[in-house]
């Protein structure tokens, strides 16, 4: 989902409970968009897609990763949201460290904070205005060709919406 116009621009539906293993699938679903698109820079993902090999391929597709590194309290104290930046890392530090050096800087928390505001204003939307609250089909192919219809919409009445403004 693309933070600044938050069109969906990739979509996926699978069976398994965990997240962690859906970010590589997704990696590739990014990657072969077309060039004329833009390229990812960055990746916001909860801490269900947390692991080392997430934060590696992320790397080594040349996008900066920002996975929470757990589950993190909605509001907190001032002290926290205006702690300085921490000291640099070495250059031998791994992509996981770098991640969560990142995530601590003021940069790093900013940008994080985009993840909670850019895909939850849009399922609420897809739930409650488009009324989309369960799948109709059954059969996982039957699903991912609903799932696609209702994201294509969403990104129809999207691109009209900002045609507007």
């Amino acid at each position: 989902m693309a933070t600044g116009s938050l069109l969906i621009v990739a979509a996926a539906v699978t069976r398994a409970a965990n997240d962690k293993r859906q970010l590589v699938p997704m990696l590739k679903k990014l990657k072969a968009l077309p060039q004329d698109l833009g390229r990812t820079k960055r990746l916001l993902a909860d801490s269900g897609y947390l692991s080392q090999a997430n934060v590696e391929h992320c790397a080594a597709a040349k996008i900066e990763p920002l996975i929470a590194l757990g589950r993190s309290r909605h509001h907190v104290s001032w002290k926290q949201r205006f702690a300085a930046a921490p000291k640099s890392l070495p250059d031998s530090a791994t992509p996981l460290q770098k991640m969560a050096h990142r995530l601590k800087t003021p940069r790093g928390r900013k940008l994080y904070t985009l993840r909670k505001q850019t895909p939850e204003p849009v399922f609420g939307i897809i739930k409650w205005v488009m009324g989309y609250r369960q799948c109709l089909l059954r059969g996982l192919q039957n699903v991912k060709g609903e799932w696609n219809l209702v994201t294509m919409s969403w990104n129809i009445k999207r691109m009209f919406a900002l045609q507007l403004s």
